[in-house]
């Protein structure tokens, strides 16, 4: 059952005496064909953590990354090594292009209303506060000096393409 778990996708050992309990597989049981599976390498919380934050790490900031790692039963410890695989220029440069299409799609909105509505996109995927903040008001200030030199691309029919 375990094994049928893994050819799935890479599971951690928290997941993987989650699905166990689950059949009704004895504690003792589980804790030995889990503790077989760590020393073969079949079971690697660290390994999981770091193929975890690298493929995410475009998507979500650190704090949302450490979130969902301890979700999947990794170590506080383990997921904190991890993430901090993930540098300042990474994480700044995938909140950049996770703005650029809601920035198309509030112009026309008053400034306040645009800034509510971007942070809201990066705070939900777990970025800090202080870039976020940041790269909002840059991507605004921006997007308004291009507006107000007419260098806004457009898709043929005199709106941005979104």
């Amino acid at each position: 059952m375990a094994l049928r778990q893994l050819t799935m996708a890479p599971r951690t050992r928290a997941q993987l005496a989650e699905k166990l309990a689950a059949k009704d597989v004895p504690e003792q049981v589980a804790t030995d064909v889990l503790d077989r599976f760590e020393e073969v390498g079949l079971v690697d919380d660290g390994a999981f953590a770091e193929a975890y934050v690298h493929s995410r790490s475009r998507q979500r900031g650190r704090r949302a990354l450490a979130q969902e790692l301890r979700r999947k039963g990794v170590e506080d410890e383990v997921a904190r090594e991890a993430v901090e695989a993930v540098d300042d220029e990474v994480e700044e440069a995938a909140a950049r292009e996770l703005l650029r299409r809601p920035l198309a799609a509030s112009r026309g909105l008053e400034r306040a209303a645009r800034q509510r509505r971007l942070a809201g996109v990066l705070a939900r995927r777990g970025y800090p506060p202080g870039l976020v903040m940041r790269l909002v008001r840059e991507a605004i200030g921006e997007d308004e000096h291009h507006e107000a030199d007419g260098e806004h691309e457009t898709d043929g029919t005199g709106t941005a393409p979104g």
